[in-house]
């Protein structure tokens, strides 16, 4: 480990086990005042566990961790803060039945008086502000109420705004899991001018360009341990890929075959959508999705893509004006918390609860069918846990988002709706689940897919740009360029 400012962090030797899990193996990672350090390695790794430590979330079962120079006794979140260390979870922190500004009280308990809650307010709009100008949110909003990528801001913003405690080291894990590119590029942006003024980073991503573009160092984790520690120039895509392991580079590209082309197959998903143009009169576009065909749905978040895969995924099971469905409906969705996971049941039943009709042995749900999908899932998309029949909550973010996953792909739909799914997953199971989704393709499956990531959208048969509501272009994968899909998205339909 080499740090050439004044060290602000060091951890030593730290383990950490799950009963016979073991997540860290005697991690040692130094950090400098003023230094983003990128963390990468596949789900499962040990990055966020390592992170809840540094954090004060979670308790080393050996090893040393000083902030300053300081050994701390009886670390703590709250002495966390104390010491200027916040973090942003892959998992989000905000209380969901609480405003914006009632969570930026949460976490900030110095706001205090008669006004707190428009001081509450202002402080954390003006730091959405700084960080993501048109963001659109209100201090009086719910966060139950916000979608996703807006919940990930609130958390960005409430981890970098300063009342009594300072800010000098800032864990971000995943935070740009849930933003589009626009978005992401005003984070990281933002990142690197707090950088510049002395304040620390720990940025965790998948999105290995993001982090050879905008750290100044990077860790590679692989198994619990740190297994490579260098400057962010020494590494391109592929050497980080290769340090990562289990993962070679030619695969990048070997999910985009051909497909089928163009409306050749039977017709799965046509949905009629409404909108005004520049002159107010109506206009209706459709979407088609054929068999075997695999569409994108891109654009800014929060301009109609969501609401489209559920308007979908209702037709499915009634009638609704404009949306027609020929087959069996499955939904991925991104937001695991809210709209995925079972959290008190196993991974087996969280797997096989899309296809109960199959797992039935005459009124009952048979175990033995249950565990015998379950298993091959995991063998299959490479679940990492020694027992399907664990809770859903011992995996990691990434595993548990496999599981929904096996989810809808072990099940019998016909189509397969994908709400931004791959938050948090990492660049080998990204490959495997593009491979995957052609070949599910090539043997009929229909895949809607929203994505915020252009490289997925490259997987694609063909891509919806959105806007507003409305689908502004209508590209082939021979026209998509990144340069499109932005142009579109910030053009006015019409």
């Amino acid at each position: 480990m080499t740090v050439t400012c004044p060290e602000l962090v060091r951890l030593d030797g730290i383990e950490k086990h799950f009963g016979a899990v073991r997540a860290l193996g005697g991690v040692d990672l130094a950090l400098a005042s003023g230094e983003c350090l990128g963390l990468v390695g596949h789900n499962g790794a040990g990055k966020s566990t390592l992170m809840h430590i540094l954090a004060g979330t979670a308790a080393a079962d050996r090893g040393h961790l000083a902030i300053g120079g300081v050994k701390p006794v009886g670390y703590s979140p709250d002495l966390a803060k104390e010491l200027g260390v916040r973090c942003v979870f892959q998992e989000l922190s905000l209380c969901p039945n609480l405003t914006v500004a009632e969570n930026a009280r949460v976490f900030h308990p110095s706001l205090t008086g008669f006004a707190w809650r428009r001081k509450a307010g202002r402080l954390i709009l003006d730091k959405l502000d700084a960080i993501f100008p048109g963001h659109g949110i209100a201090a009086s909003d719910l966060v139950e109420d916000l979608p996703i990528g807006r919940r990930q801001m609130v958390e960005v913003a409430r981890a970098f705004t300063v009342t009594d405690q300072p800010v000098r080291l800032v864990i971000l894990d995943e935070p740009t899991s849930s933003l589009d590119a626009h978005t992401s590029g005003q984070l990281l942006g933002f990142m690197r001018r707090v950088i510049a003024e002395g304040v620390s980073c720990i940025f965790i991503s998948h999105v290995l360009g993001e982090v050879l573009a905008n750290c100044d160092r990077i860790v590679v984790m692989r198994d619990g341990r740190t297994v490579a520690d260098a400057p962010a120039t020494a590494f391109d895509r592929d050497s980080l890929v290769g340090a990562m392991g289990d993962v070679e580079a030619h695969m990048r590209d070997a999910a985009a075959s051909h497909g089928q082309a163009r409306g050749r197959s039977p017709l799965r998903v046509r949905a009629r959508l409404k909108r005004q143009n520049r002159a107010q009169d109506p206009v209706v576009q459709e979407l088609v999705a054929h068999e075997g065909e695999v569409i994108g749905l891109a654009g800014l978040a929060g301009h109609g893509q969501t609401e489209l895969l559920l308007t979908v995924f209702a037709a499915a099971t009634g009638t609704v004006s404009g949306v027609e469905v020929m087959a069996s409906v499955a939904l991925v969705a991104g937001d695991r918390q809210s709209d995925g996971v079972f959290p008190l049941w196993s991974i087996a039943e969280n797997i096989g609860v899309r296809s109960l009709s199959r797992l039935r042995r005459g009124l009952l749900i048979s175990p033995a069918r249950e565990h015998a999908l379950a298993m091959e899932w995991r063998d299959r998309i490479g679940i990492r846990t020694p027992d399907v029949h664990n809770n859903i909550l011992s995996l990691s973010g990434g595993n548990q988002q496999k599981v929904l996953f096996a989810r809808a792909l072990g099940s019998d739909a016909r189509i397969v709706l994908m709400d931004d799914p791959m938050r948090g997953v990492d660049v080998g199971t990204k490959l495997e689940v593009y491979a995957l989704i052609r070949a599910e393709a090539d043997n009929g499956r229909t895949f809607l897919w929203y994505t915020t990531e252009t490289d997925e959208l490259k997987q694609c048969d063909h891509v919806y740009v959105f806007r507003n509501d409305a689908i502004v272009a209508d590209l082939t994968r021979d026209e998509l360029t990144e340069q499109k899909v932005i142009q579109s998205s910030f053009a006015e339909a019409g």
